[in-house]
């Protein structure tokens, strides 16, 4: 009997991916707010963004004002009914008037306390935090409010102690439900903007920016292109095209969205941000998001932000490594828009 070589079946798709042209793909030619509005409510019905069922404002469980940086604020917040999300507030000692609100999304770490630079609550013994992970403090440290937020699967909200996260599970449980995991995230953001909004003053609450790392970049991207509350998105590790990325290279679960390649590709989303300010941060040897793919996809979103009338307001970061922030190059940029 004749013998065949069995096909990679990963492999056997990836073609078939790069063959899909996405029926809502954005025509610098056509209306730019037609066009806009139609993707939000496509990615809306995609991603299933639960309604926030819950209170949305902030219970505080304690204040620290012993940190000679800064005032700090543990609270929770409830996005949905019987569901609580945990959060530190960071509020630098020397500030005056409102000041701008930095919402900071860690990825696929062991949680938000590597935002804080410190080991997981109720400890706040310090860590050594690696590639440029503590985001919050480096928002704080900058002069802004800096808003820790834990996204479900990770940290305070990963259900299984035998492994790092649980998205695998929570994604399909919510699959199983008609919802998405990153949708979840995404109701929690906007529940956790709630919040800040009705329990603190001196956050300036028109000034709102949002940045992550990998899975908090992704998070990042998608809440800016829902919520129009954030002016500013900083996605790190994450901006490519998802042919190129989640199409061709292993992904957690929770990235995929189940049929959104037949509307629209990474750099089509774009148009749902613009003309608010997008910064892609990428490094040239990022082993999950090919430069060559983002810088070709970022062209598009300049294609966009043109239409828009907005060209001046994206930008492109490319760091020398690999996946991971790089603080030094990227902050300075995303103040010229906060």
């Amino acid at each position: 009997m004749e013998r065949f070589a069995l096909t990679n079946p990963m492999k056997y798709h990836v073609p078939q991916l790069k063959a899909v042209r996405p029926a809502m793909s954005f025509d610098p030619a056509a209306d730019f707010d037609v066009q806009k509005k139609a993707l939000r409510a496509r990615l809306e019905e995609l991603l299933c963004v639960p309604e926030r069922t819950g209170a949305c404002v902030p219970l505080i469980e304690y204040e620290d004002h012993s940190d000679p940086r800064f005032d700090e604020i543990r609270f929770l917040t409830e996005t949905e009914k019987g569901f609580f999300v945990p959060s530190h507030l960071l509020l630098p000692k020397n500030r005056a008037g409102k000041i701008p609100l930095v919402i900071c999304l860690q990825g696929h770490t062991s949680g938000m306390h590597v935002s804080l630079g410190r080991e997981m609550h109720p400890s706040k013994k310090p860590i050594k935090t690696v590639k440029d992970r503590d985001f919050a403090l480096q928002a704080v440290a900058r002069g802004y409010a800096a808003l820790a937020m834990e996204q479900r699967g990770f940290g305070e909200l990963n259900f299984d102690p035998d492994r790092p996260y649980s998205c695998h599970m929570l994604t399909w449980q919510a699959a199983m439900m008609g919802r998405t995991l990153l949708g979840e995230r995404i109701c929690d953001i906007m529940a956790l903007i709630d919040a800040v909004g009705r329990g603190f003053e001196g956050v300036d609450m028109d000034r709102i920016g949002i940045m992550g790392n990998s899975g908090g970049g992704t998070s990042s991207y998608f809440a800016a292109c829902i919520d129009e509350r954030i002016k500013v998105s900083m996605p790190s590790s994450s901006f490519c095209s998802f042919v190129d990325s989640w199409g061709s290279i292993y992904h957690c679960d929770c990235a995929y969205v189940h049929g959104l390649l037949n509307d629209m590709e990474m750099s089509d989303m774009a148009a749902m941000i613009a003309p608010r300010a997008l910064i892609a941060v990428n490094g040239v040897h990022d082993h999950l998001q090919p430069f060559e793919s983002a810088k070709a996809a970022f062209e598009k979103v300049k294609e966009i932000y043109r239409a828009a009338g907005a060209e001046n307001n994206c930008d492109l970061v490319a760091g020398p490594e690999g996946h991971r922030f790089y603080a030094e190059l990227a902050w300075p940029v995303f103040a010229r828009y906060i």
